[in-house]
């Protein structure tokens, strides 16, 4: 009987499907957690941040790290901005005590927001408090700081800024989601694109419990100069996002030149800057430091989702992404009430 025993079925995960363009407002609203916004700063202004950026994004520098015992460079530069408040009071000094660590390295001193992104950041902080109001559901460990029943308050401030320069057709990012370490679970993240169209990728990470019964696929959205992709929370919790090469591009040409009476240069470069709350309740000396002495990074638990109510987060060490690859491989498991986190919409509620 054993041998005529049939073998149980195999255990194959569904077939992916093929990619998807979500070339409007309303389908990136309908397929993904994310909002996407046309002209989302007067054109002048934008000009102005466009030329400012590109102008000093040629002294930004690529990204290094250990990934499988090589080191890797990212193939586009990037560098790190920091508002002159933390956006809850107006103190200042905020980031002048405050550890800053990228990939697991200790980063300099950050710029402070120049003039042009101070005003852009203030028009996009509001844009994003009234789409967070419009959101059906909010998650139980989101940032609920403030007066959260005043049609006036800023559900969410930008503070800082990581922005990246995209420069011809083979600049491009892998798949990632951001860390949270700074931003805390179920944060929000706008995303600025100004400059040359690029194709900004999305794809889900299915849960282990639904691989059977259906298949991640890839959203493609196409950002023009001036548009802004609102990343809602839950977003970096169920989807990774890349900026992939391009096989051709268009050329951008400004509405306004660099200098009153000068000629429109055209530009094959995209920069984008990412609008992002470093919460109160995650400063960096709050964050736990694993065995070899570095903070650690905060992970969301991707494969093993709740929808919101019971995910689960963890603390763990980072330093092999510097340290030739090498990592003491501690992790612990986030406890927002325990480690005195909040106030999250969860606290808020119960009170």
């Amino acid at each position: 009987m054993t041998v005529l025993k049939q073998p149980p079925p195999s255990k194959k995960a569904a077939s992916r499907k093929p990619p998807l363009t979500l070339s409007s407002p309303k389908m990136v609203a309908e397929h993904t957690p994310c909002t996407m916004h046309l002209s989302v700063l007067p054109s002048e202004l934008a000009s102005k941040l466009f030329y400012s950026l590109e102008e000093s994004s040629r002294d930004w520098q690529r990204n290094k790290w250990w990934l499988f015992d090589r080191l890797v460079e990212s193939p586009h530069r990037t560098s790190f901005f920091v508002r002159k408040t933390d956006g809850i009071n107006d103190d200042e000094t905020w980031h002048e005590s405050a550890r800053y660590w990228y990939n697991g390295r200790k980063t300099d001193p950050p710029d402070v927001f120049s003039s042009e992104m101070e005003e852009a950041c203030q028009i996009i902080e509001r844009l994003v408090t009234e789409e967070i109001r419009r959101r059906p559901l909010r998650y139980p460990l989101e940032w609920a700081g403030g007066d959260m029943g005043s049609a006036n308050d800023l559900l969410w401030r930008a503070n800082v800024a990581a922005s990246n320069r995209y420069e011809g057709r083979t600049d491009s990012v892998g798949w990632h989601s951001d860390h949270l370490t700074y931003l805390g679970p179920y944060c929000t993240i706008a995303s600025l694109s100004i400059g040359t169209r690029r194709m900004f990728s999305l794809r889900e990470i299915v849960p282990s419990s639904d691989a059977e019964i259906r298949s991640a696929q890839t959203f493609n959205i196409p950002l023009p100069h001036n548009s802004l992709v609102i990343m809602h929370a839950s977003c970096q919790e169920r989807f990774k996002h890349s900026i992939p090469p391009q096989p051709a591009m268009d050329v951008y040409r400004p509405t306004y030149p660099r200098f009153p009476g000068g000629p429109i240069e055209p530009s094959n470069c995209r920069i984008n800057i990412t609008f992002r709350f470093y919460r109160p309740d995650f400063k960096p000396l709050t964050i736990p430091q694993c065995k070899c002495g570095i903070p650690t990074v905060l992970r969301p638990d991707m494969k093993n989702r709740n929808d919101g109510q019971k995910d689960r987060y963890w603390w763990t060490c980072f330093a092999g992404a510097q340290n030739n690859g090498k990592s003491c491989n501690m992790w612990k498991v986030l406890d927002v009430e325990a480690e005195g986190r909040g106030p999250t919409v969860e606290s808020m509620q119960k009170d």
